[in-house]
């Protein structure tokens, strides 16, 4: 099969959540042979948000990957960093793409696509180390993100030097990985960092083949997972690790040759499933013990999950079959109809709907004036995404607008926390002297839910609807300056 020349397919399973994942659609397309011009494309854009399409083509690797500095960028040697921008694909093209010993580091960023490319043997001990040894790696308030139709793999596992083919950690969310491969490694992924690392999940496992793993596939940590018409096989210690109140609901599964695929595994803060039309076949289970509660051998469904969105399953007994022909890198990014044949993709459209020219006749006006009532930001506490030197977090619940805090960079976020609920229905955002206008785009955010409360841009007063939560988050997703936010006030009404 000859290699996708451009983005192809739209985007399945939670991707199509959260205003769904739509990546450079609509920008401009540029060719990349290096990684040092993949960081290119990214700074040579008019914003951090500008869509690009980045076709890459060869191998790329420590030789060829330098930091380049830009407004629109924030790049580093040694690794293809995607960090704090938007509206970004990546994708094999002509004779296939390899990240050899290269991770792709996704942070603080949204709306990415990553499509038909090998990234292998990412190392975070030895040499050459690249992105803590993740192939690839989703931290720190990253949303909607679809990796389709790529190959990740190791040469082995921690002792040899190895971590995650596919981990996110600390506020992922909304994220589909689809038609891939992820084989010859100590762990396939992780949706979590730790027991307390509850803020990941929404992320969606179809069609893809786990392949000659020991464990993580994934390991799921207080998130919910939908995981369907994948193929495991070779799975050494546990397989679908559903843990500290994550819920994974498990459907048309063939798993082959394998240990504990499903369970918890490793702690006492136990997770649940829901499972239906799966495939055991040459599966062996552990017996239940302190911190190891496999569901099997007769598993049965400890939960009920909901699905948002709209899926094909193909049957469990096929599922091999098909993904040998469309699974991985170089297979023309060829999907399965639900009918367990592949056939080719869809392409994307290429025009964006466009925005509307003409206001409505009596368009609703924007609040210019603060919210009534207590502001409920003084004396809660606050955190972020990052804080420029000098600054401080709590600067913005403190009442005193010579203070602020600063992104260390054009975006980050800021948020207000409460140790008990709080009803909010408006907030504030109060530019310090000498910064007005610099906040471009934003996003309000329910921290806990990861639900988008409100979008816009500019800064000032905000309504949505009332909302009960213990942290609400301000986005700044683009900005005409450094950001500096002087006090992020709070309304319940």
């Amino acid at each position: 099969m000859s290699p996708a020349s451009a983005q192809t397919g739209e985007a399945t399973g939670y991707a199509t959540q959260n205003g769904g994942t739509t990546g450079g659609a609509g920008g401009e397309t540029v060719r990349a042979t290096t990684g040092t011009e993949i960081h290119e494309a990214l700074c040579n854009r008019a914003s951090a948000s500008t869509p690009i399409i980045i076709e890459v083509e060869g191998t790329i690797n420590h030789g060829n990957t330098s930091k380049v500095s830009g407004d629109s960028c924030d790049t580093a040697d040694d690794v293809i960093e995607l960090k704090r921008i938007s509206n970004v694909t990546i994708v094999g093209t002509g004779g296939g793409a390899v990240f050899d010993q290269l991770g792709i580091h996704v942070r603080e960023s949204s709306n990415i696509i990553i499509q038909n490319v090998t990234v292998r043997n990412v190392k975070k001990s030895g040499s050459p180390t690249s992105n803590g040894g993740d192939a690839i790696g989703m931290e720190s308030d990253v949303r909607n993100v679809w990796v389709d139709h790529v190959t990740l793999e190791a040469s082995g596992g921690e002792s040899e030097g190895y971590d995650g083919l596919f981990d996110m950690k600390n506020n992922t969310q909304y994220v589909t990985l689809s038609h891939s491969i992820l084989r010859n490694s100590g762990r396939g992924g992780l949706v979590g960092s730790s027991e307390s690392d509850r803020s990941n999940g929404y992320v969606t496992y179809h069609h893809n083949r786990f392949e000659n793993l020991d464990s993580r596939a994934p390991l799921l940590r207080g998130g919910i997972g939908h995981m369907y018409s994948n193929h495991y096989v070779g799975i050494e210690k546990s397989g679908i690790n559903s843990r500290a109140g994550a819920r994974a609901k498990v459907e048309n599964n063939y798993f082959e040759d394998s240990k504990d695929v499903l369970g918890t595994f490793y702690t006492d803060e136990r997770g649940t499933w829901e499972v239906s039309g799966n495939i055991f076949d040459n599966v062996t289970w552990s017996s239940e013990g302190d911190e190891n509660y496999p569901a099997g051998p007769d598993p049965q469904s400890t939960t009920s999950v909901s699905i948002p969105y709209s899926y094909e399953l193909d049957d469990a007994g096929c599922v091999p079959g098909v993904l040998d022909q469309i699974a991985g890198a170089g297979k023309g990014n060829r999907v399965s109809d639900g009918n367990c044949e592949a056939e080719e993709p869809t392409d994307p459209p290429t025009d964006p709907e466009p925005e509307p020219t003409d206001p409505p006749t009596d368009p609703e006006p924007e609040p210019t004036d603060p919210p009534d009532g207590t502001n409920l930001s003084l004396g809660a506490g606050a955190d972020g995404s990052s804080k420029a030197s000098g600054t401080s977090y709590g600067n913005v619940v403190d009442g005193d607008m010579g203070t602020y805090w600063s992104p260390d960079g054009s975006t980050g976020r800021i948020s207000v926390k409460w140790d008990s609920n709080a009803t909010v229905s408006a907030i504030n955002v109060r530019e310090a002297a000498g910064a007005e206008g610099n906040i471009g785009s934003w996003r309000v955010v329910d921290h806990d839910s990861g639900a988008v409360l409100a979008t816009g841009s500019g800064a000032g007063a905000i309504t949505f609807d009332s909302t009960t939560l213990r942290k609400i988050d301000f986005v700044i997703t683009s900005s005409n300056g450094t950001p500096r936010v002087a006090e992020f006030e709070t309304y319940a009404g």
